[in-house]
């Protein structure tokens, strides 16, 4: 005999009636508003970090500036000038005829052999007036010490986004955010002190970690009270704080320009201001209930909703923490997915190297073109301050197509990794004198790649099945991060022919972009969630319909 819902047990009572009604996060963010004014508060003041961590990921086109240089002739002075009016410098140092420059590495001997500069160099500083290249001699035959100091930064952005990811989850992703703050306040600061190559190379590595840390848990923290409706708005919006930081670093270090340590320094400090936040900053909603402190994450709510100027239903509030606790329950009785099952099948194996190789070449293309602004000939400042802003176009543009249902994202990313590739491929015909027509190339060459890296992202978290989604993601992260190591050297390249770099950028755009076309559409479709989900994903008898789009862009699910 079936007992009558008031014969039955409450806890029972409970389960059915939790499982005839969950209650989404989503759906209390609905109720709160999808940005009000507690939202769009958190939203500006969290991002404001960001701005100075994008100045430290490339303050190395100034810190590390490369100028003419020549051999210092015995009979010269330290200070002495590059164009030396007292003494005949070309009877003394060979001609480059290809440069159309004395010799950078070389001089006349006694005997008027050519011989290395035993005497050091004599640095052009008409442009830059200060370097960390000037002050260690990184030319000739030390030259790839100058890409070794960004590369090792860049190493330090992989360490610090698995290190703070991991600390996020284990102190909080407020204290985490914090620890961040305060390590590149010290080590950016102390860096602009040392006299020591290595001990300024260590520093900034560690100073690199910390750019993932404010940057990830800044992200998560600001996104995560922002409602599904605006969702995708504002996680483009916020890369334009990253752009923002560019263009003010170019100008600062313009002022800057005769003592690049200061420029170090300057560039870190803001960072102090930041600490005041800790009085400011929520910890995250999410992150409190997963760690069962239920009634810290509903106190937070309700501030939010009191700011906001709405009430909330507390039942319903109640509802959404059962339904998140249960769903952790499950998480951790589900088997853990892992790296490897990202290669077991075939059809997911194939899509998670193409999307490796898309992340390697939009991070490597991106860095290498910003970092290459003083390779290029002309003004060196004019050039940053261009590539800084083509970004604001190239993320506009994110916004017009990536949820037209005409385009989506794999024709917006393979059409901008194509178009890159083609700009800057061209670069080879281009003529040693026509310094802007390459300069114009390299510049349409950044704005296609800025706005396929920010496609990229999107596009690699739909197509990954939901079990394995976060080690996907992971992978992807991690092949971004090696072509940020790799591409200081590629530029070493343009030493021996400018446009070497970025016909070898191009070269991989374009191999990426036609890449992107094998990949399957998923705008306006249920995304996988299961292993079996991913490996039907595109096919014609795929089981994982289309739906309709609700007013972001994304599917009704």
């Amino acid at each position: 005999m079936e007992k009558t819902e008031s014969e039955a047990n409450p806890e029972e009572v409970n389960l059915v009636l939790e499982s005839k009604k969950k209650v989404k996060f989503d759906d209390i963010l609905v109720d709160l508003g999808d940005f009000g004014k507690y939202q769009k508060k958190a939203y500006f003041l969290l991002f404001l970090p960001t701005i100075f961590s994008a100045m430290q990921k490339q303050s190395w086109v100034f810190l590390g500036a490369k100028a003419p240089h020549r051999c210092k002739l015995p009979e010269e002075f330290s200070n002495s000038t590059y164009e030396n009016a007292d003494i005949n410098l070309t009877s003394m140092i060979p001609w480059n005829k290809f440069e159309g420059s004395l010799s950078s590495c070389s001089m006349y001997g006694d005997e008027g052999e050519t011989v290395s500069c035993t005497d050091g160099w004599i640095f052009d500083k008409t442009t830059f007036g200060s370097s960390a290249v000037m002050d260690w001699e990184l030319v000739c035959e030390k030259k790839g010490m100058r890409a070794t100091a960004q590369a090792v930064f860049m190493a330090g952005v992989l360490i610090g986004s698995y290190f703070f990811g991991w600390l996020s989850d284990k102190l909080g992703r407020k204290v985490s955010f914090f620890i961040s703050v305060v390590v590149q306040a010290i080590f950016g600061f102390v860096s602009g002190l040392v006299s020591d190559y290595w001990a300024f190379v260590i520093l900034r590595c560690i100073v690199g970690a910390t750019t993932s840390g404010v940057f990830l848990v800044a992200y998560v923290l600001a996104m995560e009270m922002v409602g599904p409706k605006y969702r995708v708005i504002a996680g483009t919006l916020c890369q334009y704080y990253y752009t923002f930081g560019y263009l003010v670093m170019a100008m600062v270090a313009y002022f800057l320009n005769d003592n690049w340590q200061l420029l170090q320094i300057v560039l870190t400090l803001p960072c102090v201001l930041f600490l005041s936040y800790w009085w400011v900053v929520p910890e995250s909603v999410r992150w409190q209930i997963s760690e069962g402190k239920y009634e810290d994450a509903k106190d937070q709510i309700y501030k939010v909703a009191k700011e906001n100027g709405v009430e909330l239903n507390t039942e319903k509030v109640d509802l959404m923490i059962t339904t998140t606790v249960n769903e952790k329950e499950k998480e951790l009785t589900a088997k853990k997915a892992s790296v490897l099952d990202l290669f077991r099948h075939r059809r997911i194996c194939f899509r998670t190297l193409n999307l490796c190789f898309n992340w390697m070449v939009n991070s490597g293309t991106y860095y290498g073109l910003a970092l290459s602004a003083s390779n290029l000939g002309g003004n060196p400042y004019y050039n940053y301050l261009i590539s800084a802003a083509v970004e604001i176009p190239a993320y506009a543009f994110n916004l017009l197509v990536l949820n037209h249902p005409r385009v989506g994202r794999r024709l917006a990313l393979s059409g901008c990794m194509l178009f890159a590739g083609l700009v800057l491929t061209v670069t080879i015909f281009i003529p040693k004198d026509q310094t802007m027509l390459l300069v114009t190339l390299s510049m349409l060459g950044k704005l296609a790649i800025t706005s396929s890296y920010g496609t990229v992202y999107i596009f690699s978290a739909e197509l990954y099945p939901t079990v394995v989604r976060n080690v996907g993601m992971g992978a992807s992260s991690m092949s971004a991060r090696v072509g940020g190591i790799l591409c200081p050297y590629i530029n070493m390249l343009s030493d021996f022919w400018t446009p070497l770099p970025l016909i070898i950028y191009g070269a991989l755009a374009f191999t990426g972009g036609i890449l992107a076309l094998f990949l399957p559409e998923t705008l306006g479709r249920r995304l996988p969630e299961t292993i079996q989900d991913g490996e039907n994903f595109g096919l014609k008898d795929d089981s994982v319909q289309e739906v309709s789009l609700n007013e972001n862009g994304t599917p009704d699910v």
